[in-house]
């Protein structure tokens, strides 16, 4: 590979952004830059992945939304040869109480980061989809093929729409080659400690729920919904580690570099194929860390589907990927980078 080559990572600062980047740094011989604007992330991210992999990487705080900021980006660097796009609002509740706020950010990055693939000649494009797309189905383990259900958030139909614009992208420009990664839960943290899952904003993800309430950050934690048609009761969902979403970006990127896609827009999910349900995971951290968690019973969330798992079989096949990380592991790591933070 030629170290000119560089890879823009959007939202390169979030949860997952900031993972792959440290995957991209350690394993590939990419130069890779970021785009993000601190919206709901730290300028501190960058200098952890410094401390992890030795390297800095260049960031710039632009709203993705501001087209001309964003064209002044690509004019200066010149050598971009592949996109990864995680830049999104994603919190389910934060969507129902104010869709504008999701409809227009979310839409209006998307096509202006296409246009400027377009205008500057990028022809790969990984974008960060979600399981989220299939809605409340009853046909689990969800396969890429199962029909997409009614959105249950204002993000879940950003998503849904983003597939489509993409979708439309690919039919009328043959050239740029996408692919669309439908994550379920991504949870846990770098191995490292050093750094996890790090929102500005109030977390409404299980995991940092769960660790900022063993450390009293939170004083007690709400299990949305125990009447939900599950063994148990309450949602079920399928945690992914972080590394191994971060790991599937890098195969996805070589897939479509290395010429192996059959058509230019490709979906894959990446999740485990094993569903675990909330309580199941608050008593899997509560094993391996052997803190009580306080929690009580609450509503159903809005927004909330009762069950959604993946197939595997195809990103297993088609991009040679499969998760490493149990669930143990999942909170271990995640557990590990919460303490790291309260020593900070």
């Amino acid at each position: 590979m030629n170290a000119a080559k560089t890879i823009l990572v959007t939202g390169g600062a979030g949860y997952i952004g900031s993972h792959t980047i440290i995957e991209l740094l350690e394993n590939t011989d990419y130069n890779v830059i970021s785009i993000d604007n601190y919206s709901n992330s730290s300028a501190k991210t960058f200098l952890r992945i410094e401390k992890i992999t030795g390297k800095k990487v260049v960031n710039y705080a632009v709203d993705l939304c501001d087209i001309k900021s964003v064209e002044a980006i690509f004019e200066k660097e010149k050598n971009i040869i592949g996109i990864i796009h995680f830049a999104a609002f994603k919190s389910v509740p934060e969507s129902v109480n104010n869709p504008y706020k999701y409809y227009s950010n979310n839409i209006n990055s998307l096509l202006n980061i296409l246009e400027c693939c377009l205008k500057y000649k990028i022809e790969h494009f990984i974008f960060s989809s979600s399981c989220s797309v299939y809605g409340n189905i009853s046909e689990l383990p969800v396969k890429e093929t199962t029909p997409l259900g009614k959105a249950e958030s204002p993000y879940a139909f950003t998503k849904q729409i983003g597939e489509e614009i993409l979708k439309d992208y690919a039919k009328a420009f043959p050239a740029i080659k996408i692919i669309a990664l439908r994550y379920f839960n991504p949870v846990g943290a770098h191995v490292s400690g050093l750094i996890g899952e790090d929102p500005i904003n109030k977390p409404t993800s299980l995991v940092p729920v769960i660790t900022q309430t063993a450390t009293g950050k939170i004083k007690q934690m709400t299990v949305h919904g125990t009447d939900y048609s599950t063994r148990d009761g309450s949602c079920i969902r399928d945690y992914i580690h972080v590394t191994d979403i971060a790991i599937a970006h890098i195969k996805a990127l070589e897939y479509i570099l290395n010429k192996k896609q059959k058509n230019n827009f490709s979906i894959f999910n990446l999740g485990t194929g094993n569903g675990v349900s909330v309580l199941e995971a608050i008593q899997a951290f509560e094993k391996i860390t052997n803190e009580k968690l306080k929690y009580s019973i609450g509503p159903k969330r809005a927004g909330d589907v009762a069950a959604i798992y993946s197939d595997t079989t195809l990103s297993e096949k088609e991009l040679g990927w499969k998760t490493k990380f149990t669930l143990d592991e999942m909170m271990e790591t995640a557990w590990k980078w919460e303490q790291m933070q309260t020593k900070e």
